[in-house]
């Protein structure tokens, strides 16, 4: 739900009752994860995707039910190899969808209107929803900020909702969305609730150093993939918002200096494309101390070499070395700054996701390397 966030916020400022359907699990090659979303409202308008076209027409339908009556449903869809045309997912996948109605006057729309504004607006924060268990508990929500407070809540059970806002708290912290099992009364033990967290958190970052023109190439890929996108350069001639007018940040600073103060994360990726050593040397000797995702390193084999011989000058230990991704990028055949770009994000979602940057035909390696919930095949209805 919260990666549709911007639209369902303004459909609750202009007061629309909406349903909303949630991927809660997914087993085999489905073509969403957990989280991915769509909404109807009453007047028909749907946006988002649960399925990427396989099984949209029947959630849709789901929905319209659902601002009928009021009531949450959980829907699993399948493949049915006696007839390949029923509805059901033609990539062999298994997804469960949680169809939750969001009206006025619903005890889940404060609390989804909430989570909705947090997130349109860049703010950290999570939304648990009970998938299944008793009817009472369905069609509630609660949401949990980063600093652990939250609001809602399931109906009367405090120490439910403690619990809940504990687990989904952890959840935010690592920036994840998938389901729990948690027992009716908020302990481990009775009977067992599966509780779905979405959590919403700011754009990872991707820091560029080196205003070249290989740089405004990777500023829109890096923005077309969702990341925040700083390019720092100490030449202010070059690090100019004319020649990088899709970046959201512009640092003329030198670039070791900037990435001293600004903030990086577990999530942050820094591509270091100035392939000269008075900047590369002392900017890759902090960066490869730093708790990011990636760093990589544009220049030739002869460059790479150089640099890695300065870098062990300077103290940079072997360890710390095999985290460097240099020459940067994939094996394309890239030549053109859009082309060497590709080549640059695709190693960055191959690090990202496990990914082993072989051609699939003929591989024998999973298309999609996300690991299946746990939930799937434990979860019971709730209609």
């Amino acid at each position: 739900m919260l990666d549709i966030a911007e639209e369902l916020n303004r459909w609750v400022g202009q007061g629309r009752d909406f349903a909303v359907a949630t991927v809660v699990a997914v087993g085999g090659s489905a073509p969403r994860q957990p989280g991915a979303a769509l909404a109807v409202d009453a007047e028909g308008t749907a946006i988002g995707s649960v399925s990427g076209g396989c099984v949209e027409g029947a959630v849709y339908e789901l929905c319209e039910q659902a601002l009928r009556d009021g009531e949450t449903v959980l829907e699993r869809f399948g493949y049915s190899d006696g007839d390949a045309f029923a509805v059901g997912l033609t990539c062999g996948g298994v997804i469960d969808i949680l169809v939750t109605p969001v009206r006025a006057g619903d005890p889940v729309r404060p609390v989804v209107a909430s989570a909705l504004t947090a997130a349109a607006g860049g703010q950290a924060a999570a939304v648990a929803r009970i998938v299944s268990g008793p009817r009472e508990l369905t069609g509630r929500a609660l949401l949990v900020r980063p600093d652990g407070s939250y609001d809602g809540g399931f109906g009367g059970h405090p120490e439910l909702d403690r619990s809940v806002a504990a687990e989904a708290g952890a959840f935010l912290d690592a920036g994840r969305t998938g389901t729990l099992e948690i027992g009716e009364q908020g302990s481990r033990c009775g009977a067992p609730l599966t509780v779905l967290v979405e959590s919403s958190v700011p754009a990872p970052r991707m820091i560029v150093f080196g205003a070249i023109d290989f740089a405004a190439a990777l500023v829109r890929i890096g923005k077309f993939l969702g990341y925040h996108v700083t390019v720092c350069d100490a030449r202010p001639v070059f690090a100019t918002r004319a020649r990088f007018p899709e970046a959201d940040e512009i640092a003329v600073e030198w670039p070791h200096r900037y990435l001293e103060r600004t903030d990086v994360d577990g999530r942050t990726v820094l591509c270091v494309l100035t392939h000269d050593a008075k900047f590369d040397v002392p900017l890759l000797k902090l960066a490869l101390r730093l708790p990011v995702a990636y760093v990589g390193a544009m220049g030739s084999r002869r460059t790479h070499l150089d640099r890695n011989a300065r870098l062990r000058e300077v103290g940079v230990t072997e360890l710390e070395l095999s985290r460097l991704h240099s020459p940067i990028g994939l094996d394309l055949g890239a030549r053109t700054p859009e082309e060497t770009a590709l080549s640059i994000a695709s190693e960055i979602v191959a690090a990202r996701r496990g990914g082993s940057g072989v051609s699939l035909t003929g591989a024998h390696t999973p298309i999609h390397h996300e690991p299946e919930s746990k939930a799937l095949g434990r979860i019971g209805s709730v209609a």
